[in-house]
């Protein structure tokens, strides 16, 4: 991270982090204790490790006090729920809408965590990306200032029997950017890469990064959003916290028009924000199926 904003290795440092994006979708990015205003303190990464495994702990009589109500992705449960046939993750979640203050729900934050304050370091890594991906200047800017931003805390436990069972669904996001920081650094994040499950080793005091279905469309299949799930394990619970960066719910999103030309014609179709994020709580976890629905040549082939 450090070397990133360095006068003396920002080129090369960019060029790696251009290439992650293109290749994997995903990089670790460590951030070292004497680096500053990258948003992220420290002592509130520690005091956020230590909330949100106190909160899986509590009772789950307490726990219910923050239940999902019908038909709302934020609070205690699980994600993409739509049959009472369906094989359930092995895994809770807490789910919570941070970013714009004024859409955040009083009643889910009086005994949390506060929320992960890294919207400064997403907006660094992004303008970032604009600049590798030679987009206009402010792109990134106005499409993600004041946009938004959701956390998810999620508790694996130990299963017996880790091998019939699956933490998370492999997918990719929805979201623009995901930042993630996993709480007690045991494996279990995997990526999907030629055909390969490929274990992400967590770095202490590092944050993974990944690229989200959103991003891929804006950068008109440049940057790759990849398929990722989560195992767990016999023996240890692992947790974890996931911050998803999106744009203004009010706009629409689609390819950047300069990455647009004859020769790379658009892959992908506009949309609203809000009708793109409808859809997607609406399906199954299920790859990257959502995508697909994105891809002008699906729409050609229907017409056909």
């Amino acid at each position: 991270m450090q070397k990133l904003f360095s006068p003396e290795f920002m080129d090369s440092e960019l060029e790696k982090l251009h290439h992650a994006s293109k290749e994997w979708g995903f990089f670790q990015l460590e951030i070292f204790l004497h680096l500053i205003n990258h948003g992220v303190s420290t002592s509130l990464m520690e005091k956020v490790k230590l909330d949100i495994s106190k909160f899986f702990k509590l009772s789950m009589e307490e726990k219910k006090k923050y239940w999902q109500q019908p038909g709302d992705f934020e609070g205690f449960g699980q994600l993409f729920v739509v049959s009472d046939e369906q094989k359930l993750d092995w895994g809770d979640m807490f789910t919570l809408l941070t970013l714009p203050t004024n859409l955040r729900k009083p009643h889910l934050f009086p005994k949390l965590p506060l929320p992960l304050r890294a919207s400064k370091l997403a907006m660094k890594i992004l303008k970032l990306m604009a600049k590798a991906l030679g987009m206009e200047y402010n792109y990134m800017k106005n499409l993600f200032e004041d946009g938004r931003q959701s956390i998810r805390m999620n508790y694996y436990p130990p299963c017996p029997q880790p091998e019939l069972v699956i933490g998370l669904n492999p997918h990719s996001d929805a979201a623009g950017l995901t930042i993630l920081l996993q709480l007690n650094e045991i494996e279990g994040l995997q990526i999907r890469k030629d055909g390969m499950w490929i274990p992400v080793i967590p770095l202490p005091n590092a944050f993974v990064f990944n690229i989200g279905d959103m991003l891929e469309i804006m950068s008109n299949g440049i940057y790759r959003s990849i398929e990722h799930r989560a195992t767990v394990n016999s023996v240890k619970e692992r947790l974890s916290v996931a911050t998803f960066y999106s744009p203004r719910w009010e706009g629409d999103m689609g390819p950047e028009p300069s990455l647009i030309t004859p020769e790379s014609p658009a892959l992908f179709k506009r949309i609203g924000v809000a009708d793109y994020f409808t859809g997607y709580f609406s399906c199954e976890l299920d790859g990257k199926s959502y995508l697909d629905v994105m891809r002008i040549q699906n729409e050609e082939e229907k017409g056909s």
